[in-house]
């Protein structure tokens, strides 16, 4: 994924925007609009030019974006694991900490009676689970099993580019439905409010090509009513500090996919690196930071396969 960016940004988007006065990410992403795709590519240069305002201005990235507040919780998740057994300690261990919802992988082989061990633990606990697509609109039987669970949603369980089985799923089950692969754009986010497709919306800021379009995601969303959350791509510290920005903004009301760099990297790429912080309640949660972290040159150096400079 990242060799394909390189080469995007190399050979097309960054031509594009060479000697360009952009005095928005609007502006920028309508100069990029004549290539159709490539999000990610695109984030690159969208969350650059927030990544220069911010240090331009002196002004935090979440004040920028328009964000009131500078800490949110986060939520634990947990995948597929060895067994049920240790699924259950590890949640010991985030209830423990008073993470306030856990998200469970859901898989065949891997649902129903994990949920039950789960439930049965944890009866008052938030839990949701993440399908990753994995079933099929002929598959809503179960999730009509699943809504016994008292989950807060169902994330992303029809395919990954679908908006119209998940509506039809919606309509025929009690739990939320929560879109993820699904929302790639702000046009699709529109469609699946229109057919009520969903009860929540996952905003990745590089899935959806930058932070100029996870805010304009968001804003649709909390004007049809429909809370959000930002989750993570496994980020270093650079990347990690636009989703937290972001996750500030107010209609990001459930507990955010944001980890601390330690879960990821032995040593990060950027330095500061993402720490988990605490609620006054003792709740994990993200601060935001007032200055973005950034790549400490010696270590760019040595992780660096290819660099180009235009002229």
């Amino acid at each position: 994924c990242a060799a394909g960016v390189f080469v995007v940004a190399r050979d097309w988007l960054a031509p594009a925007l060479l000697h360009q006065d952009l005095s928005s990410t609007a502006d920028l992403q309508t100069r990029l609009a004549i290539y159709k795709g490539n999000p990610f590519a695109k984030a690159l240069f969208d969350n650059a030019w927030w990544s220069l305002q911010s240090k331009i201005t002196g002004q935090p990235l979440h004040r920028l974006l328009g964000a009131t507040r500078d800490q949110v919780p986060v939520g634990a998740d947990f995948g597929v694991m060895d067994s049920i057994d240790d699924l259950l300690t590890a949640i010991d261990t985030a209830v423990a900490a008073k993470f306030p919802r856990v998200k469970l992988k859901f898989r065949p082989g891997w649902d129903l009676e994990m949920l039950r061990a789960v439930r049965r633990r944890f009866p008052d606990q938030m839990f949701h689970i993440d399908c990753n697509s994995g079933y099929r609109l002929s598959d809503a039987e179960l999730f009509q099993q699943v809504d016994e669970f008292g989950l807060a949603m169902i994330e992303q369980p029809l395919q990954h580019d679908d908006v119209i089985d998940h509506a039809e799923l919606q309509r025929q089950i009690k739990t939320p439905v929560c879109l993820d692969e699904s929302a790639t754009n702000l046009r699709t986010v529109q469609q699946a409010l229109q057919l009520a497709s969903c009860r929540y919306v996952n905003v990745k800021p590089g899935r959806v090509g930058g932070l100029n379009n996870a805010v304009a995601i968001h804003d649709a969303c909390r004007a049809a009513g429909i809370p959000c959350w930002v989750g993570g791509m496994l980020e270093s510290a650079t990347g990690a500090a636009h989703c937290v920005a972001l996750a500030m903004l107010e209609n990001f009301s459930y507990p955010a996919d944001i980890f601390p760099s330690s879960r990821f990297y032995h040593q990060d790429l950027s330095e500061p690196a993402v720490e988990l912080t605490s609620l006054p309640d003792g709740t994990p949660a993200v601060t935001a930071p007032d200055q973005l972290p950034e790549p400490v040159p010696e270590r760019l150096d040595r992780l660096t396969l290819e660099r180009l400079v235009l002229k």
